[in-house]
C-alpha cells in the first residue's frame, strides 16, 4: 500500500466521519481539489471541505477546511443539501454549503493531519462542468452523477441517495 492510502486509512478509514464541503462558483466554474490515496485510480476530486474538530460548529470548520486546502476565505452560505459518501474504506456524512470568496489567494494546501512528505492533496484549480464529467465517473465526487449541468449542482437538495 502506498503512502498516500496509508495516510487516508489511518486518519479517515473504517469510521463514519462528518464532513462539511463548499460549493464555490467563480466565472462559472466550480473551485475542485485533487486528492491522492481514495479511489482505484489514486486520483480523487471534489469541492474543498473537511471535518470539524470537536467543539467547532459546522460553518467554522468549513472556513478552516476551505482556508487550510485552496487558501482562500470564505462566506458560509445556505446549506445545500446531504450526501452520505460510501467507498470502502471511507464513510462520510456530508453536509454541502454554498460559499463565497471574502479573501485569499488561491493556492493549493495542505492537510495538518498529515506530514509534509504524506500530503494528499496534490492539486487545486477552477473547472467548467464539461472539465468535471470529463473524468471518468470513480474520479470526481459521486454527486456529479446526479448533475446535467453546473446548475444542477447548485439545485441539488435534501439527502442524497446513492
Amino acid at each position: 500500500m502506498d503512502i498516500a492510502r496509508e495516510e487516508v486509512m489511518r486518519l479517515y478509514g473504517n469510521r463514519l466521519r462528518l464532513r462539511v464541503c463548499g460549493l464555490c462558483l467563480i466565472d462559472e466554474k466550480l473551485l475542485m481539489v485533487r486528492h491522492r490515496g481514495i479511489g482505484p485510480t489514486d486520483t480523487f476530486w471534489c469541492p474543498p471541505g473537511g471535518g470539524p474538530q470537536y467543539g467547532e460548529t459546522a460553518y467554522e470548520a468549513l472556513v478552516r477546511e476551505f482556508h487550510e486546502e485552496t487558501g482562500l476565505s470564505i462566506e458560509v452560505g445556505e446549506l445545500q443539501f446531504v450526501n452520505e459518501f460510501m467507498q470502502t474504506p471511507l464513510h462520510a456524512m456530508e453536509l454541502f454549503f454554498d460559499v463565497q470568496i471574502v479573501g485569499g489567494q488561491l493556492r493549493q494546501g495542505f492537510d495538518p493531519e498529515m506530514s509534509a512528505d504524506r500530503q494528499i492533496i496534490t492539486e487545486v484549480r477552477l473547472m467548467t462542468f464539461d472539465e468535471i464529467k470529463s473524468f471518468p465517473e470513480n474520479e470526481v465526487h459521486q454527486l456529479f452523477r446526479k448533475c446535467r449541468s453546473m446548475d444542477d449542482v447548485f439545485h441539488l437538495k435534501g439527502y442524497l441517495k446513492q
